[in-house]
């Protein structure tokens, strides 16, 4: 016969199998975080949280904040980890208590589930360096002179956020480390800049980690709409948290996968690479031939969809000048050269835009002046697979030769609103129609096929 305290021990390590549908949750506010509040400083408990700020651009004022928890007695490891579980932070970890979708102040938050704490704790017994890596856009670590709406009162937002921080690392008292990105750099998610940031830590290569061990839970998983026992779930605000996954070839899970056991929902990317793979070295050999001796080429599509580099690809080696508003500036100057190469009897190719009748109607009829024959190629490159490009090509110098900064979203959306198909009866000898594909080495390929918005 099992005695009494076997049966509370028993009841105690049990499991709750299913869940409740709601879910019981620990507060982050605690008694003694309370009387710790009307405490006097001198009389307070040392804050084991440790802040500093980290660069992605070494010209460029810090983006990263990083808060290191030093549990007190910690001893050194003599053998360093080689597996990680990475956390997304908000609706993973953590919820308002108020309930709001924003916290209200440092104190409104509780563990997203009572699980929360002693899983994590697990894992760290159990050879894991644990980490929390979040993006917080909202804060501000220094302030942009060239901005013009400056954020009200931001250090409001990042005392808030430390504090916040430093109670919720307390409270697990581990080793963890929380990094938290708060620009559109290498360091936001899903780009890899804060997972490199945790090797660089740990003082290990990206070789020496066992990703098939290493993990990544957060709430951003491209999960679609649904009804769950009556109740509407939104859907995913992105898919940025599976995206990082994939970029540092871990497995990926949501807190209701990995806290609850829940079957994985349906989702899907606005994006998916698996439909752009590194092509053969030989399939566009004659992706474009030239037919007379002297011609102009003009470009139509999108930003970022690939006309710079069809140019130097296949142009430029057939001798064409290149003309491009970017480097000139502006479309009167861009006439002006373009007509002065015309003049001199060379090819030229107009590596703009061109999205509307109107227009290309300024080049057809530059081109008509000089009796120079006019051909179009057009690239239908999806919008999303443009910004894509648009963030490869901002984010990394050896694939941004003319150093572009990242493009505005009225770049793509103002091309949208003006954009017709271009007519062969606009004065066009040909239309030459492009569908994207990757134009570059393997190991550019090794960059561009990573999820970076």
């Amino acid at each position: 016969m099992s005695s009494k305290v076997e049966v509370e021990k028993r009841k105690a390590t049990e499991p709750i199998s299913p869940p409740p549908t709601k879910r019981s949750l620990a507060s982050g506010t605690t008694k003694s975080a309370i009387s710790n509040f009307f405490t006097p400083t001198s009389q307070k408990p040392k804050d084991r949280t440790s802040w500093s700020e980290r660069k992605d651009d070494p010209t460029k004022p810090a983006t990263l904040l990083v808060g290191k928890y030093t549990p007190d007695g910690e001893s050194k490891e003599t053998q360093k980890r080689r597996k990680i579980a990475a956390f997304d932070l908000d609706s993973t970890l953590i919820d308002t208590s108020s309930g709001r979708k924003h916290a209200k102040d440092a104190s409104d938050w509780r563990w997203w589930d009572a699980q929360v704490p002693g899983k994590l704790k697990e894992l760290y017994e159990d050879g894991y360096q644990v980490a929390i890596l979040s993006n917080q856009g909202g804060i501000t670590l220094h302030a942009d002179p060239k901005q013009k709406s400056a954020p009200k009162n931001p250090s409001k937002r990042l005392d808030e956020f430390k504090e916040k921080g430093s109670s919720i690392l307390r409270f697990l008292d581990l080793p963890i480390t929380v990094y938290a990105a708060t620009a559109k750099d290498n360091f936001r998610k899903p780009r890899r800049g804060m997972w490199d940031e945790i090797l660089r830590d740990m003082g290990v290569e990206a070789k020496d980690i066992d990703l098939e061990q290493s993990f990544f839970v957060g709430d951003a998983g491209g999960r679609g709409a649904t009804v769950v026992n009556g109740a509407a779930i939104v859907k995913d605000f992105s898919c940025s948290d599976r995206n990082l996954a994939h970029n540092v070839g871990v497995s990926f899970k949501t807190p209701e996968e990995y806290f609850l056991g829940q079957e994985p929902r349906k989702w899907e990317r606005d994006l998916d690479l698996v439909h752009y793979p590194l092509p053969s070295e030989d399939g566009e050999a004659t992706a474009f031939t030239k037919k007379n001796a002297q011609e102009m080429v003009i470009f139509c599509g999108r930003p970022g969809a690939g006309k710079s580099t069809f140019y130097w690809k296949f142009l430029e080696p057939l001798g064409y000048e290149r003309v491009n508003q970017d480097t000139l500036k502006t479309r009167e100057k861009c006439i002006q050269v373009a007509k002065a190469h015309l003049e001199d009897g060379r090819s030229v190719a107009v590596d703009n835009t061109n999205a509307d009748p109107s227009t290309r109607k300024l080049w057809i009829d530059l081109a008509q002046s000089l009796k120079v024959p006019i051909r179009c190629v057009s690239l239908s490159t999806p919008a999303a697979v443009c910004r894509h490009n648009d963030a490869v090509r901002s984010l990394n110098k050896s694939l941004n030769p003319e150093e572009r900064e990242v493009l505005p979203e009225i770049a793509f959306t103002g091309f949208q609103s003006r954009y017709k198909p271009p007519q062969e009866s606009e004065g066009f000898e040909d239309i030459t129609e492009v569908e994207f594909r990757f134009r570059g080495t393997k190991e550019d390929y090794a960059i561009w096929g990573r999820y970076w918005l």
